[in-house]
């Protein structure tokens, strides 16, 4: 059965945890919806090797219309929760037990969220000690799933093992 992931990013994604993640959810069969301050807008992954346009602005979207988030890495998650509307989107599907893939610095707006206490999850080494501040079990594995539902990765060489969890996820 097909899902609507909400996938929610800005300028400075690091480029394959977009790409790779997105072909992987598109060839499951799965709807992905980009999702930034504006819609027909241009973002630019830090690398330069993806240029994708926005398909809704966040004013534009209700997350009880998505059956999933994504978050790809980079430094896009962390300029994304400076902004409170992203903040409380990305709330929903973890207070409503709803799929969340975050990788890399994905985690960063589900710290913002207060969403990661009592979770296990991974991420980027650099940001491991913030999630164990936010109440998260921090551990330093290629691909974590909690409860069915949150999948986390650590960087870009976990892409695939972060993908078959994830689309595995989006199986049940």
């Amino acid at each position: 059965m097909s899902k609507k992931i909400a996938t929610v990013i800005t300028d400075m994604f690091e480029d394959v945890e977009y790409t790779e993640p997105d072909k992987a959810f598109r060839e499951a069969g799965h709807e992905v919806v980009t999702i930034d301050k504006e819609k027909g807008k241009n973002v630019t992954g830090k690398n330069k090797e993806a240029i994708i346009t926005i398909d809704q602005g966040i004013d534009d979207v209700n997350p009880s219309d998505f059956d999933a988030l994504f978050i790809p890495g980079g430094f896009s998650p962390d300029m994304l929760r400076a902004d409170e509307r992203f903040v409380k989107f990305a709330k929903h599907f973890m207070d409503e037990k709803k799929p969340v893939f975050a990788i890399c610095h994905g985690p960063q707006l589900l710290i913002t969220a207060k969403s990661l206490e009592g979770r296990k999850a991974t991420g980027f080494k650099s940001i491991q000690v913030d999630m164990e501040y936010a109440g998260a079990n921090v551990v330093d594995e290629e691909v974590v799933v909690c409860q069915n539902q949150l999948v986390t990765s650590r960087q870009p060489d976990d892409i695939p093992a972060f993908n078959r969890e994830a689309v595995n996820v989006l199986t049940k």
